[in-house]
């Protein structure tokens, strides 16, 4: 059973129970209006992931990135023949879509932390590599925040050729390898309810100022 499924229950069983006591003259209906909406709340973070998961598997549908969920965890895996040329650290004009489509849904589903890391194959030097996947995160964390995302639970860093996905000692390996992902998960300590109900984060200063890539939205 999910956790999603049994903390959903649950929750549905309280407030069930909650809305008959509620509502003594019509307790059916009392019931069923506690277990519904009890019942989502406190499924949790399981319930807002499960929603914001569907949401990104549709709108990432036909781009070419790959939406997986590990748990609690929502990866992106945005591969390099749509993110940035070689050598380069410059947006392609393929990744812009993707990158839109991802800006909406996380201001649409803003309680999540986003941790974004690029990498690389294991061709050139150690450090080279670890230089280039820094700005290249950095460079969508940017534009992220550019097109509305909060920033305060956003981090960016390069992992280089670390954790390979394939193998390096061929082409196609290779081409995987060199790749963003963006792990969206649970903020600690955060109540979760109903998708679409959650307030706003609060906006903080950061780096992140102006929006030089309008004609992209």
């Amino acid at each position: 059973m999910s956790k999603t499924a049994k903390y959903g229950g649950l929750g549905a069983l309280a407030g069930a129970l909650a809305g008959a006591a509620i509502d003594h003259n019509n307790r059916g209906k009392g019931a069923l209006i506690g277990a519904v909406v009890a019942g989502a709340g406190a499924a949790g973070y399981g319930y807002y992931a499960d929603q914001q998961e569907k949401k990104l598997r549709e709108s990432m549908a036909n781009t070419g990135v790959e939406v997986q969920r590990q748990g609690d965890q929502i990866k992106l895996i945005m591969p390099g023949n749509i993110t940035f040329a070689t050598n380069s650290d410059a947006i392609s004009s393929s990744f812009y879509q993707p990158l839109n489509n991802l800006a909406n849904s996380l201001k649409q589903f803003n309680q999540n932390t986003i941790q974004i890391v690029g990498y690389t194959d294991s061709t050139g030097s150690r450090q080279l590599n670890m230089d280039l996947s820094q700005r290249r995160a950095q460079s969508v964390a940017n534009y992220l925040t550019s097109q509305g995302v909060n920033g305060a639970n956003l981090s960016a860093r390069g992992a280089g050729p670390d954790n390979p996905i394939a193998s390096n000692a061929d082409v196609n390996g290779r081409a995987q390898n060199r790749r963003v992902e963006v792990n969206l998960g649970p903020i600690p300590g955060q109540q979760y309810g109903q998708p679409g109900a959650q307030q706003q984060a609060p906006q903080q200063n950061n780096q992140f100022q102006g929006n030089p890539y309008s004609q992209y939205q």
